[in-house]
């Protein structure tokens, strides 16, 4: 039997910057922080800065707001994307098969601020004494659930879980579910709320995030020599994933078609990279296979550039030794946008799958910002720095490495 087509159709996000993707994409191609000082007390927090999803955004227009208190942020942002990605793919539910519909929304961390305020509820009240609504608001697949539970769909539904790989592979599962016929139309991404005193607070012991003391919109820094750890953010995306011939069918109007998917494992350790990026270069030569490509084929790779040393140093270097650096391979931009958003965990790679969707529909690269001074040790790539670039950008890659060694490459290419 062979594969099925897969088309994007639908889009939509919550991100430090508010609710849409048209308010995420051009403060992107502008170059525009979403980082700010965190909501959190700072006499408390080593680190003081965080991509929080604005406090003011409405979600009253998606969800009653009784229905909400009884939810996680993360499922909330999830809700939002998802119903924005529905509006946004033109489908007309009543007139689908909604058994031919699935979700794949899943979380990298869950509901850490239920799990957190409940158990110190437990602590003070008795070990019985927490919200009846603790297990559903905090397990990780609820997002999914919730997602079938208001629009009716009765295809395959579940979570993917794999750090900062989530989004990715979320969306690669749901590339896989079409492909192979258990599902028509599928909804795929990640949503993450993490930004709490017990996220912030682990994430700083495991000397992941970054303690500068610079302004705000300047402490992510991904290839720059002063970078020292990743940003933590939070929020969520969706895609409406197509089986191609579906879409035609409705005459939906159709951004770019998934044609590659690559997985794998380092096998290394629970939190650093292989140096080597073996576990990155075999995600990405999967990926470049299925989607009958060579490296000269791709023009813009949207980097996992979480501005870490390890990480930064081990990703340019695995794409320099499989694409070249910038002298021998004149085409190729790459650049990262969590210089601006910082690292949503798991809404990372469904968030990065959609800039690298735009890419192709609006024909402009987004910049890396902060890159002031490139580190000597990374490899020598154009990063795009500070000011994004018109490019026709027919093929784009988007990577996404999780700890413990997940690693996932999505390949989006023109209509």
């Amino acid at each position: 039997m062979s594969k099925r087509r897969v088309v994007v159709t639908g889009m939509g996000c919550v991100t430090p910057y508010g609710i849409g993707v048209e308010k995420f994409w051009n403060n992107l191609k502008n170059g525009k922080s979403g980082i700010t000082l965190h909501r959190l007390d700072k006499e408390k927090h080593i680190v003081k800065v965080a991509g929080q999803v604005p406090d003011d955004i409405d979600i009253a227009s998606y969800i009653d707001l009784k229905e909400a208190k009884r939810l996680d942020k993360s499922i909330i942002y999830a809700l939002i994307s998802a119903a924005e990605a529905l509006k946004d793919s033109g489908l007309e539910l009543e007139k689908e098969d909604l058994t031919r519909i699935g979700t794949i929304v899943s979380t990298a961390a869950g509901g850490l601020v239920v799990v957190t305020t409940g158990y110190i509820d437990m602590l003070n009240r008795g070990f019985h004494k927490c919200s009846p609504f603790t297990v559903p608001m905090m397990i990780a697949n609820m997002a999914s659930g919730k997602i079938s539970i208001r629009y009716g769909f009765r295809g395959p539904s579940k979570a993917v879980l794999s750090a900062c790989a989530t989004g990715a592979h979320s969306v690669g599962d749901s590339y896989r579910t079409i492909q192979y016929g258990d599902a028509d139309i599928m909804f795929a991404g990640g949503a993450e709320s993490s930004v709490c005193d017990f996220g912030i607070g682990a994430f700083t012991s495991a000397r992941t995030l970054s303690r500068s003391d610079r302004a705000p919109e300047e402490v992510s820094r991904p290839y720059d020599k002063d970078r020292d750890g990743f940003v933590l953010s939070e929020g969520g995306a969706v895609l409406v994933l197509e089986e191609r011939e579906h879409a035609l069918a409705r005459g939906a109007r159709i951004y770019a078609e998934l044609t590659g998917y690559g997985q794998s494992s380092d096998a290394y350790d629970m939190v650093a990279p292989d140096p080597e990026g073996r576990g990155a270069e075999l995600a990405i030569k999967n990926c470049l296979k299925e989607g009958n490509k060579t490296p000269q084929d791709i023009d813009y790779i949207n980097m996992h550039g979480t501005s870490t040393h390890l990480g930064d140093l081990a990703e340019s270097k695995t794409v320099e030794r499989i694409f070249g650096n910038k002298t021998a391979n004149s085409n190729l931009l790459v650049s990262s946008t969590k210089s601006m958003v910082g690292h949503m965990l798991g809404a990372a790679g469904s968030s990065e799958a959609i800039v690298a969707v735009k890419t192709i529909v609006e024909g402009v690269v987004p910049p890396t910002i902060n890159l002031v001074n490139r580190d000597p040790e990374v490899a020598d790539l154009d990063y795009v720095p500070n000011k994004a670039r018109e490019k026709n950008v027919k093929v784009a890659l988007s990577n996404s490495f999780g700890f413990g060694g997940h690693n996932a490459v999505l390949m989006f290419e023109k209509v």
